[in-house]
């Protein structure tokens, strides 16, 4: 286990912590697979976090001292990283996507699918981004992708839907956050099971779908996360299957499917 106090003793500077913390999290050999791709990226975040400091800090306040509280403050967050194997996202509370921060917890999946450049371009040129005006999102969990297509698109409405109650509360928070709330509507829903009739312009979804092989040997930071979220029976395309059966009926005329 990390020697907290010898770094509390020893190290000064944001630069000193950033280094421990990454000599850390390599030694641990931590899996860095939500958001972070490095070890010194992840240690350089929650350093940050942990002084209140913006993760956009410019290099040269990375040699400013801390304080000794600062240093104790520090030092636990790392360790606890490295003791607990959680993401760091669930350490933080906050995650990014499509530029926007957005709160989580372990109710939902750390957001980190490729879908957020998708709608930063506006689904185009599969779609006539001017003429969308109502998008779904499918399997919402955190609300990630319902909040940056309403962003995306401010004058199209938006359903965000989900099967399980925790991960909409999580959305309903990041839904006011972001303050959207006339824009997005969440939905509790198993698939299109609850979504009679409703027809969209655009259906996007990152659905679970990891396959049986691959939740086994999951490295112990993404059994932080709600299995339900992430396993998708033996070949990961139960919930697809569905979606793929399903989707023309809630498409509009010319009307895409992105998952």
């Amino acid at each position: 286990m990390p020697d907290i106090e010898e770094a509390v003793q020893d190290l000064r500077t944001v630069r000193d912590f950033v280094r421990w913390g990454m000599s850390l999290f390599k030694a641990a050999d931590l899996h860095h697979g939500h958001g972070m791709p490095s070890a010194l990226d992840e240690a350089a975040y929650l350093v940050l976090h942990a002084l209140h400091l913006p993760p956009d800090l410019h290099d040269s306040w990375f040699d400013v001292r801390l304080t000794h509280s600062e240093r104790r403050s520090v030092a636990a967050l790392l360790a606890r990283r490295v003791r607990e194997r959680l993401p760091a996202p669930y350490l933080t509370g906050e995650a990014w996507f499509a530029g926007l921060p957005f709160h989580v917890d372990q109710r939902v999946l750390v957001p980190r699918s490729p879908i957020a450049e998708l709608i930063e371009n506006r689904f185009e040129p599969w779609v006539d981004s001017t003429r969308v005006e109502r998008i779904l999102d499918l399997c919402t969990g955190s609300g990630c992708i319902a909040v940056a297509c309403a962003a995306a698109f401010p004058d199209a409405a938006v359903d965000g839907s989900d099967i399980s109650a925790d991960a909409l509360a999580v959305a309903a928070a990041n839904v006011e956050r972001h303050h959207m709330g006339g824009q997005v509507r969440l939905v509790q829903s198993d698939l299109f099971s609850e979504l009679h009739g409703e027809r969209y312009d655009v259906i996007v979804s990152n659905p679970p779908y990891v396959d049986a092989v691959d939740m086994a040997a999951l490295p112990p930071e993404f059994r932080h996360e709600p299995q339900g979220a992430l396993a998708a029976g033996e070949d990961g395309l139960d919930l697809v299957r569905i979606i793929l059966s399903q989707a023309a009926d809630h498409l509009m005329p010319g009307g895409i499917l992105v998952v």
